[in-house]
């Protein structure tokens, strides 16, 4: 039977690398692929990012309460355009280390979103990269990381740049 030892990419175990723009979420992306090269090699890479919804809110404020369409649809298409751009820097850095990576973007809250992303897509194991924001920025922002951890339906490894 040709093709008999291949494992389809639908059997292959799931990783996901959730990302955004910062640097530390690129440095997991990197330090994965680096220190994880025979698990992702042996699996299907997900480069997953999360926009969030436009706040409406301080488009409103910003006019007064009448906001535009025009000035909607901008925002909505600005977003789309920064994280396509961050989904293509991430396939570039996959590229360089012989990786091949199924990119998904989604609208909503990321801690959320990336949960519910690792339960639809039945994920094994998902690498994220920690802001490393101090007691009061996550007492007031929260951590997607943290609550990542404790949410995840998966392994979740978290990825911290040293200083």
């Amino acid at each position: 039977m040709e093709g008999a030892g291949m494992v389809d990419q639908e059997q292959k175990k799931k990783v996901m690398v959730a990302i955004d723009e910062s640097e530390c979420s690129h440095y997991a992306l990197q330090w994965a692929l680096q220190h994880l090269a025979p698990t992702i090699l042996d699996s299907q890479l997900i480069i997953f990012t999360v926009q969030p919804f436009v706040n409406l809110g301080l488009t409103v404020a910003a006019s007064f309460g009448s906001t535009p369409p025009e000035l909607i649809a901008s925002l909505q298409e600005n977003q789309k355009k920064a994280a396509l751009a961050l989904l293509e820097k991430a396939k570039d850095i996959c590229a360089k280390h012989g990786v091949e990576a199924k990119t998904i973007t989604e609208f909503g809250e990321p801690r959320e979103a990336i949960c519910g992303a690792v339960e639809k897509l039945d994920i094994q194991l998902l690498v994220l990269g920690s802001h490393s924001r101090g007691v009061i920025e996550r007492a007031f922002l929260g951590s997607v990381s943290n609550y990542c951890v404790h949410h995840a339906k998966c392994p979740v490894l978290v990825v911290r740049k040293k200083a």
